[in-house]
């Protein structure tokens, strides 16, 4: 892989990160006040309905102002851009090695690229979510929020919830890679060869796959980085099992629909401009 495709891969990245984050952090932090359990209790608002979301952000938006939908949305703005330039770079590292060494194995390499790419951008992403986290859960001025987390970073409470996000951003970053590359060769052979419609609708099936396998650990990442005391893994998923009454998959699946709003336009949006931009 040259410098120049990787320099390609990195601006693609960048310009589908930056696009997917613009539209579609008010989503996120209603989603992440959810997934930390600031719930809003609404007489027929069910917990997962469309009135209990309602009630949620409009809440928000009457003790905080509308912009309070935009909560975290500096933080993410800065980092996001570069978190997909480190993923696209991991897919377009797999690409190329594919397509030189292992032209029979391609779904593969892109999957092995795509984990690495998870797991090296998942240092990055902690502690900016735990920045974004504080916004969104507590309130916090940027400010404040990124000074505690810039003055602890040699610190444990600057990485709080790298665990989880390590489990949320590896192997599920291989799949939605994955998952995109074999949609999108299906849809060529056997639908379309459209370049804004292939982008789009693999990078819709991608997002639904890949957060299928990951959404349990980015609930369990949300409410360790929302905790006031520091939990784990394990302590925190029995936790979140037990308020579901026992229920494994409704606890740790709570919020994957309003997940799926947020993340399956983002991977839409994110593929499209990459390919777009890499052409």
């Amino acid at each position: 892989m040259t410098l120049s495709d990787a320099w390609v891969d990195f601006v693609a990245g960048w310009c589908s990160g930056a696009a997917a984050v613009l539209a579609l952090q008010p989503v996120d932090t209603v989603l992440t006040r959810w997934q930390a359990g600031l719930t809003v209790q609404t007489q027929g608002a069910g917990v997962g309905g469309a009135v209990f979301v309602r009630s949620m952000a409009k809440s928000l938006t009457e003790t905080s102002g509308f912009v309070a939908l935009w909560r975290g949305s500096s933080p993410m703005i800065g980092a996001v851009p570069i978190q997909n330039a480190l993923l696209m770079g991991g897919y377009g590292v797999g690409q190329k090695y594919s397509e030189a060494y292992a032209p029979n194995h391609r779904i593969a390499a892109i999957f092995i690229g795509g984990c690495t790419g998870g797991v090296l951008q998942s240092f990055l992403m902690s502690p900016v979510e735990l920045v974004k986290v504080s916004q969104q859960c507590a309130g916090k001025s940027l400010t404040a929020a990124s000074s505690e987390v810039a003055w602890n970073i040699y610190h444990s409470t600057a990485w709080r919830g790298l665990g989880a996000t390590l489990l949320r951003d590896g192997i599920p970053h291989g799949i939605w890679f994955a998952a995109y590359e074999f949609s999108k060769d299906g849809l060529k052979e056997n639908v379309t060869e459209d370049p804004v419609l292939v982008p789009l609708t693999s990078g819709a099936i991608a997002a639904t796959v890949a957060w299928a396998v990951g959404y349990p650990a980015d609930l369990i990442k949300t409410r360790i980085q929302a905790s006031t005391t520091p939990v784990g893994i394990m302590d925190t998923a029995r936790q979140i099992i037990k308020e579901s009454n026992g229920r494994v998959i409704a606890g740790l699946y709570q919020g994957f629909g309003l997940k799926l709003v947020r993340s399956v336009p983002a991977s839409m949006i994110g593929f499209t401009t990459y390919e777009l931009v890499k052409s």
